[in-house]
């Protein structure tokens, strides 16, 4: 849910009394949270800055492109998914034990092997780690998404136009 106005107040017992206020909410949703509210049971509650969820749309149109470029080039989309990524993408770099290198395969979405290293000492294996487009926030979406639309115009693919692009571009980014 989105809240604004949050309220921070204390009672005699010097316990927190929070209270917000709620956009959108609906009476189902509320009536579901209210049975915690009465059978004594801890809450686990959290609370953070809230940021525009990546647009549908904008999703659908990469997947769209990614099928078409997949076509013309006679690859697998996912590959392609996964090369828009390395090219435009997020990454991080990590430095794993060597019996640790395939599980971590397994939890990224797609990692490379870059060697082997010594840390005071001992070896690890340094590996180049991309996460999958759902962990983005809309800054990092738009980027892959403009990269993607990029190399599409490039392959002669037709694209949205540009007045398209940029609305779809400015709905991720607020």
């Amino acid at each position: 849910m989105i809240a604004t106005d949050l309220n921070i107040a204390f009672n005699m017992n010097k316990q927190a009394i929070v209270s917000i206020t709620l956009q959108n909410a609906n009476i189902d949703t509320l009536s579901a949270l209210k049975q915690y509210t009465t059978d004594g049971k801890l809450l686990d509650v959290d609370i953070k800055k809230y940021r525009a969820k990546r647009s549908l749309q904008a999703n659908k149109y990469l997947w769209e492109l990614l099928g078409k470029i997949a076509e013309i080039l006679n690859a697998d989309k996912w590959k392609i998914y996964l090369q828009m990524l390395k090219r435009y993408g997020k990454y991080t770099y990590i430095i794993v034990k060597p019996n640790v290198v395939e599980s971590m395969k397994e939890k990224w979405r797609e990692i490379e092997e870059l060697g082997e290293v010594e840390v005071e000492g001992q070896t690890g294996v340094q590996l180049l780690c991309y996460f999958g487009s759902s962990s983005y926030n809309s800054k990092e979406m738009s980027t892959l998404i403009e990269g993607v639309i990029y190399e599409a115009k490039e392959l002669g693919i037709e694209t949205k136009t540009q007045e398209e692009i940029d609305s779809m571009i400015t709905t991720i980014k607020n």
